[in-house]
């Protein structure tokens, strides 16, 4: 299932939800229900669960939090910006432990009443409890507790309306039944926040597994600022969804064997949890790039080429009157697989059977004392020799082989 979260408007990102279904897609991982792409590639929602992006579910988190109102699990909070403002600064100040004192706590219903009449702004808030501690089991972690008095009263619906991750996680879940949450380490702290809703309503509690983080190899989280993060950019840059996704179903878990190279339905059959880490994973990208060269190996000329065919430039017409020559292209390929990572790599090892003229800087042709008149004589006597080639020559350690001999022959020096 897809669901996607937009409730934060501020953070919202023109098209992120085809992205988000394109890269899956691409990934050989297409939702079953939710959001995904209809016959004609548009996004749709199939499922009886829907709808299934959440900022068309507000309806739905006003109803259940108007629930834990009345039964005093929530309350209205109308504080202002300004005020909460100066609370942290003072909490700071005091070296107290920052978050909401609970002001609007204290308010009687009439005052509440009044305050809603007269269309002050306000938010919803979180009655969490002061004594107890919440613990949960959590799969990778182990126990996990924390103090109540210490939490926080999480605003739960925003002034504009819209619920907060914590409301809309705890709703959504519940009635589309999320029997698993897995999710980042960042939301261990807000974790008992949500065990506290689950039972402030008296539903059953999913599962939590909390995982590390992803980071460089200077330990720094991955983020756009250290490089690519995001699908698109290693999609653009030539890796395969199948060395993509072996690659990061190995961060932060192993089989436990000798195996590096799994195909999608073979991490299925051999995932077991009890192999996850705690510590964070490590994104090492020369590791991806040994990924994608081992599955590079894994397709036929054919099928690489079939891959590496969108990477060319199409605009440039005689490259693109080569392309559509299937022999010419997977000789091309051929040739550019061979010292090749990605994709994109095989464009740039083969640009240059592609183009009409080649160019070269005449000086760069010259060898230790000869000239220009000598460089030109024994190319051209190199390219003479090369033409006697068979076609069964024309590979790496053939060609290398061949000329090496020649040019001792001859007596060039190399």
């Amino acid at each position: 299932m897809l669901r996607i979260e937009d409730t934060d408007r501020e953070r919202l990102v023109e098209g992120a939800t085809e992205n988000i279904v394109d890269s899956l897609y691409w990934a050989h991982i297409p939702p079953d229900e939710g959001v995904m792409l209809d016959s004609d590639n548009k996004l749709t929602q199939k499922g009886d669960k829907a709808p299934y992006i959440q900022s068309e579910r507000l309806e739905i988190y006003k109803k259940y939090s108007d629930q834990l109102i009345a039964q005093g699990h929530a309350y209205y909070c109308f504080c202002t910006k300004e005020r909460l403002d100066d609370l942290r600064k003072m909490q700071e100040l005091n070296k107290q432990p920052t978050g909401y004192d609970g002001q609007c706590t204290r308010l009687s219903q009439e005052e509440v009443q009044e305050q809603l009449n007269t269309n002050i702004p306000h938010v919803v808030r979180l009655n969490m409890p002061d004594e107890g501690i919440t613990t949960w089991v959590d799969m990778v972690r182990g126990e996990v507790s924390f103090e109540n008095k210490l939490i926080d009263d999480q605003v739960l619906m925003k002034t504009d309306g819209f619920p907060t991750y914590h409301l809309a996680v705890v709703v959504d879940d519940h009635l589309m039944e999320i029997t698993h949450v897995f999710r980042g380490e960042e939301w261990l702290s807000s974790t008992p926040k949500h065990i506290v809703l689950y039972d402030m309503f008296g539903w059953e509690k999913p599962e939590y597994a909390h995982l590390s983080l992803l980071v460089n190899e200077k330990k720094q989280k991955l983020s756009k600022r250290h490089g690519d993060v995001s699908v698109f950019d290693f999609k653009q840059k030539g890796y395969l969804p199948e060395a993509m996704v072996n690659f990061v179903a190995f961060l932060g878990w192993n089989p436990g064997t000798e195996q590096e190279l799994f195909t999608l339905e073979e991490l299925v059959d051999a995932f077991d949890f009890k192999n996850v880490h705690k510590s964070a994973a490590v994104f090492n990208y020369e590791k991806l790039d040994w990924y994608n060269k081992e599955w590079m190996k894994k397709l036929s000329v054919p099928e690489l080429s079939d891959r590496v065919r969108p990477y060319f430039d199409h605009s440039d017409t005689v490259l693109a009157t080569k392309l559509n020559d299937t022999v010419f292209l997977q000789g091309a390929v051929q040739l550019g697989r061979e010292r090749a990572n990605t994709l994109q790599d095989i464009v740039t090892n083969t640009q240059f059977l592609f183009a009409d003229i080649l160019t070269y800087d005449a000086e760069m042709l010259k060898w230790k004392k000869s000239d220009l008149p000598d460089a030109k004589e024994k190319l051209t006597q190199l390219s003479a020799f090369l033409s006697t080639f068979e076609e069964d020559i024309w590979t790496k350690e053939g060609i290398e082989e061949r000329v090496m001999s020649w040019i001792k022959e001859h007596d060039f020096g190399v």
